[in-house]
């Protein structure tokens, strides 16, 4: 690091203490990357870590996170979704750079697009509707994703000008085109709930997501459908003589997931003291040491069923339901009306969709469902590919998340079944041990 000749010691030493110390090591684990962060503790540093590396696709398979006092000091062991260990050494420059610098809350811009949020209740062929207003309001979607739960649908939506590429900022274009969605999303049920809301710039946009289903009160809500089998187990419990609230998270392992629980207990005004993660096969077991922004414990039993329900809905916002589509074609105006018109006409339901644009090329992924979220028909997708193209769009199954059977057994099970709490300083020995500051935890 070059200092300035105009900073003092006092100022250099600040510096240091402030600015986050990374390690990434890929000679302590056969498994996986191993990436260490150490630096003083700030509201939301966690989130903005675990944010770094779920936006590069990298799967965290195991992590530990302490902040004791004033430090903070996190390991995470990563891979790529193929299971590999990191070794492109542009990515590992990236997420040295990258968690060196982070600033919580710093905001991110929409790089000259419009932001359109929605938020209303679901139906089979909302979203053909809602990109066929678009398409006739002159409006072209660079990138999207769209997100259901208990019957409520949210999206969060980039667009620009078809004609100029620009983005769109005339007023009275921005009341016709809210006007317009509003009446979509609100159908013929949802007068009250329906919102939509035009800007030029937002925070991240899977943070977002999560806020706005959050103020939507999705986690109250009935599933449209019974829950399978696999339902995320949530149990909280408060660890009296420290002053903390235990959550334990069980649930089937994807990538992401450490990202919208710890970005929900975020948003919920939690700070995670000291955490552990494992997945073992396809299962993934997080245990939370969590406080709120005061110091106290969660504090009544509705507050601890509200925890409950919402780190369920967390987990269960992003699972993949549904086949996943892939259409990958040439851009152009009303392709996303046309293509989504389609699924409509033969009873497909989109469940969830992530939309974006490269150059010419509009690549775009649909998980959808029949009309009443069952298993779509082989030879349904079959007849839609033939509609649309089959060179177009393909069916393609989840990026296969390797798992390594070899994980330590202790570390599976612990605090799994939350009927012993850790102490806290075995907690602490253990993250000391891994981040080889000490020979054992035992």
């Amino acid at each position: 690091m070059e200092w300035s000749a105009c900073l003092d010691e006092y100022e250099k030493l600040v510096i240091r203490m402030t600015t986050p110390r990374v390690v990434i090591d890929n000679a302590v684990s056969s498994k996986a990357t191993v990436v260490k962060v150490d630096s003083a503790r700030k509201h939301r540093i966690l989130l903005e870590a675990v944010q770094i590396l779920t936006d590069l696709n990298l799967s965290i398979k195991k992590a530990y996170i302490s902040s004791d006092g004033r430090w903070f000091m996190d390991v995470f062991h990563v891979t790529d979704l193929n299971g590999n260990k990191l070794t492109d050494e542009s990515v590992i420059n990236y997420i040295e750079q990258s968690l060196g610098t982070i600033h919580p809350g710093k905001p991110t811009g929409s790089n000259g697009l419009t932001a359109l949020e929605l938020t209303g209740t679901d139906r089979i062929g909302l979203l053909s509707e809602v990109f066929a207003v678009l398409a006739d309001l002159q409006c072209s979607v660079v990138d999207a994703k769209v997100w259901t739960h208990n019957g409520r649908i949210a999206s969060l939506m980039y667009v620009k000008d078809c004609n100029s590429g620009s983005p769109i900022e005339d007023t009275q274009h921005i009341d016709r085109i809210e006007a317009r969605l509003r009446n979509v999303l609100k159908g013929d049920n949802d007068i009250r709930s329906a919102k939509t809301m035009v800007s030029m710039a937002v925070t991240h946009t899977e943070r977002r997501l999560h806020q706005v289903m959050f103020a939507d009160r999705d986690y109250e809500r009935k599933p449209i459908l019974q829950p399978g089998g696999d339902s995320p187990v949530v149990t909280v419990q408060n660890w009296v003589e420290r002053g903390y609230s235990v959550v334990n998270v069980q649930c089937k392992d994807r990538t992401k997931l450490l990202f919208d629980v710890v970005c929900t207990l975020t948003d919920m005004e939690y700070i995670v003291f000291h955490a552990t993660i494992n997945t073992a096969g396809d299962r993934a077991y997080l245990e939370f040491y969590i406080r709120h922004t005061d110091g106290t414990p969660i504090s009544s039993e509705p507050e601890r069923q509200r925890v409950i329900q919402c780190l369920q809905a967390a987990v269960e916002r992003r699972a993949s339901e549904g086949v996943r589509l892939e259409l990958c074609a040439p851009d152009r105006q009303g392709l996303l009306a046309d293509v989504t018109r389609t699924f409509r006409e033969n009873g497909l339901n989109v469940t969830r969709a992530e939309i974006s644009t490269a150059g010419d090329m509009a690549l775009n992924v649909f998980y959808v469902t029949d009309a009443v979220g069952n298993p779509a028909d082989p030879k349904l997708i079959e007849s839609v590919r033939q509609k649309i193209g089959v060179s177009n769009l393909k069916v393609k199954e989840l990026p296969p998340l390797i798992y390594h059977q070899e994980a330590e057994r202790e570390d599976q099970t612990a605090g799994v079944a939350g009927t012993v709490l850790l102490s806290l300083g075995s907690l602490v020995k253990k993250n000391l041990y891994h981040l080889g500051l000490i020979r054992s935890y035992s």
